[in-house]
């Protein structure tokens, strides 16, 4: 085999998570992507790698072709908790999703608007979607939320972490958020 040629296998073990943490945890958005797609590829899958503290502004997918569109997150280790939201922002619907169960997983269907929040550590998911990717176009972000990196932002990330404190797997809490 050619030496300079790509390897056939890419590998997901436990050196990977901990390489894709490392970077997360210095990175100061705390997260951090490996991806196993080119940009180009039809399905996008990679690896999504949350701290705490990390903030995913609430966004939704949509396609040029209205249907087309999925995102799939299977967490392989720890706990990372996924709202849904209206378009006013108010929370619909709160899942956990740990790699200890008993939810591991959730495919969402094109549109639907959504958060994530860490909820331990060194959280691991891997997320499958509809490609190509297309940075200009990917995210439909939900208006009214604070941009990336604010202090706004930081408050947002906490008070939705704090819905996840009651142990609840999930609920529907029909509050707004600040």
């Amino acid at each position: 085999m050619d030496s300079a040629a790509p390897s056939p296998l890419q590998r997901i073990d436990q050196d990977l998570f901990d390489a894709v943490a490392a970077a997360a945890a210095d990175s100061p958005r705390r997260r951090r992507n490996h991806n196993f797609h080119a940009p180009t590829d039809r399905v996008q899958r990679f690896l999504n790698v949350l701290q705490p503290g990390t903030y995913v502004r609430p966004h939704r997918h949509r396609r040029a072709q209205p249907g087309d569109g999925f995102e799939c997150f299977l967490v392989l280790q720890g706990v990372v908790g996924l709202l849904l939201l209206d378009a006013g922002g108010r929370v619909l619907q709160r899942e956990r999703i740990s790699a200890e169960g008993p939810l591991r997983g959730i495919e969402l269907a094109e549109g639907v608007i959504h958060t994530l929040v860490a909820l331990s550590p060194d959280a691991v998911m891997m997320e499958i979607k509809q490609g190509p990717y297309e940075p200009a176009a990917d995210k439909d972000f939900l208006a009214g939320f604070p941009l990336e990196g604010s202090e706004a932002a930081a408050a947002q990330e906490l008070a939705w972490r704090a819905l996840f404190g009651t142990g609840d797997d999930h609920s529907s809490p029909d509050q707004p958020l600040p």
